[in-house]
């Protein structure tokens, strides 16, 4: 598996990290490390999922089999994870998965650690997931989520996501999902 040009975000320069991708600044507490997923992360991947899913939501059958299987479920299908890495500790993920039309790319299973929430770590993540989306081919990143969501909704309008209509949906297998969003990565 390949990935884009290293590093995939962040460069520190002192307490803000420059983010090139998207040249973005964030701030956060210490060095932030965006890196690509190993299968030594599967247990930190589901468990930052599941610590904010549980917190809304019931976990449903495809949380389960793509929270116990990355390998299976997103990377076999030409997927990616990244994973925001703060003093060595994983601290957050976000899931690239290439849909039926190969050129949309769905962003899946992003979450970052209760506490840290609210520091620029999803801004880091959704920026080097963009560039990666755009080095996997992706013309656009599609996203669904639920309307109560509001700090995520937040992040994904400020990160240039639209609404998408309820005539543009896509099927979905989650019966908490009541809003999908799309980014053209070539406007």
């Amino acid at each position: 598996m390949t990935f884009g040009t290293p590093p995939l975000c962040c460069i520190g320069r002192g307490r803000a990290l420059f983010c090139p991708s998207d040249d973005v600044m964030v701030m956060v507490s210490a060095a932030l490390k965006i890196r690509p997923f190993a299968l030594a992360d599967t247990a930190a991947f589901r468990d930052l999922n599941l610590a904010w899913i549980e917190q809304y939501f019931d976990v449903e059958t495809k949380d389960r089999e793509m929270l116990s299987d990355p390998q299976h479920h997103i990377l076999a299908k030409g997927g990616r994870v990244l994973l925001a890495e703060l003093e060595g500790e994983v601290v957050g993920t976000v899931a690239l998965i290439p849909m039926a039309e190969k050129s949309v790319i769905e962003l899946a299973k992003m979450a970052v650690r209760d506490g840290l929430r609210g520091h620029g770590i999803g801004q880091a993540l959704m920026a080097a997931a963009k560039a990666e989306a755009r080095s996997m081919g992706g013309r656009k990143i599609w996203l669904e989520t639920h309307s109560g969501l509001e700090a995520a909704l937040h992040l994904y309008r400020k990160s240039g996501f639209r609404p998408l209509g309820p005539d543009e949906w896509s099927p979905t297998p989650y019966s908490r999902c009541n809003a999908q969003l799309l980014f053209d990565l070539n406007p």
